[in-house]
């Protein structure tokens, strides 16, 4: 009777029903910088931590910021924008990590010249005083982008006609066509636009300046009330960013590649819908352990607030959760 009931424990246990995993969306770009969420969902490490996630994609990151707070997403893995300051200066998101940053030798974002500009004599930021700027929205990454690359170059801000054109692929027809003189693009959209003459690149901004470009958030609700589903997605991220930096990022800080290399483009490019070799001329530096550039980030609400597209009082303390984030200085 023991040996019968003992196998009929075996198997009750066998056709036990599996825990179910917790379904979440993250909401992101398809570009370099959401590399480790791409590696994360692949190789299985959000898995492991009980969780079924839905990518969820997206054309800007303003839109990213509006789906967390409207709970269309759980998550959002996209730039940094005046709409996620302004939702975490109200008390209803909070950053938890940060993701791509622009350092030299990555050609995640580029800025280029439409043929006409370029063969009319804008060959160089330099002469950049007077032209059009395509960008996505006003208070975008790429807006504070150009305000790095302005100062830099001794241009007046007040001298560039921003053209939100909403979308990464509105702005990349806006170059091919010449409706914009110039305009900044991820470099996985810029690449193919290079290779097949559509425009000319004037600089990558990463060789120029280098900035805190995106992060991961959630709202205040959650970092607050689900406090284990948090440090599960963070736990599957911060897995996959070793494996990113590991693939793509050598110890001087610049970009290199090694063993790994071929099978972390292979997931990326899956995902971007593009070749290895195009995924590869457009990467992000991303920090092993996702840590955040707060000095950045404090320049950056700084910066959106003198442009009055902050009208609430926040700063950096306001916008990063102390509880999860890792950070740089």
């Amino acid at each position: 009777m023991r040996t019968a009931a003992a196998w009929l424990l075996v198997g009750a246990l066998l056709v036990a029903p599996r825990a179910e995993a917790e379904a979440i969306k993250i909401g992101l770009l398809p570009v370099s910088g959401s590399g480790p969420t791409f590696i994360a969902q692949d190789k299985g490490y959000f898995a492991a931590e009980g969780l079924e996630v839905e990518l969820v994609p997206f054309d800007a990151g303003q839109p990213v910021a509006v789906a967390t707070v409207s709970g269309d997403i759980d998550f959002g893995n996209a730039g940094v924008t005046s709409a996620l300051y302004t939702f975490a200066g109200q008390g209803a998101l909070r950053i938890l990590a940060g993701f791509a940053q622009d350092r030299p030798g990555f050609h995640a974002d580029g800025i280029l010249a439409s043929n006409a500009a370029y063969q009319s004599g804008l060959t160089s930021l330099k002469q950049w005083s007077g032209h059009s700027v395509a960008l996505t929205t006003i208070g975008s990454t790429f807006h504070y982008a150009v305000a790095l690359l302005a100062e830099k170059y001794g241009v007046d801000t007040k001298a560039l006609r921003p053209l939100p054109l909403q979308s990464l692929a509105n702005v990349a027809a806006s170059i091919t066509g010449g409706q914009a003189d110039t305009g900044l693009l991820t470099g996985n959209i810029a690449t193919p636009l290079l290779e097949r003459g559509g425009g000319k690149l004037l600089t990558w901004v990463g060789d120029e300046v280098n900035w805190q470009v995106a992060a991961l958030w959630v709202t205040t609700k959650t970092a607050n009330e689900r406090r284990d589903l948090v440090e599960r997605v963070l736990k599957a991220l911060r897995r996959g960013a070793h494996d990113y930096a590991e693939a793509f990022i050598g110890p001087d800080g610049r970009p290199k590649e090694g063993p790994t290399t071929p099978a972390i483009l292979a997931i990326m490019a899956k995902h971007m819908h593009q070749t290895p070799e195009q995924v590869k001329l457009s990467l992000s530096y991303i920090d092993a352990d996702l840590r955040l550039d707060v000095a950045d980030i404090r320049r950056q609400i700084a910066w959106f607030r003198s442009q009055g597209m902050l009208k609430e009082d926040v700063d950096a303390d306001q916008a990063i959760d102390r509880r999860y984030a890792a950070t740089e200085r």
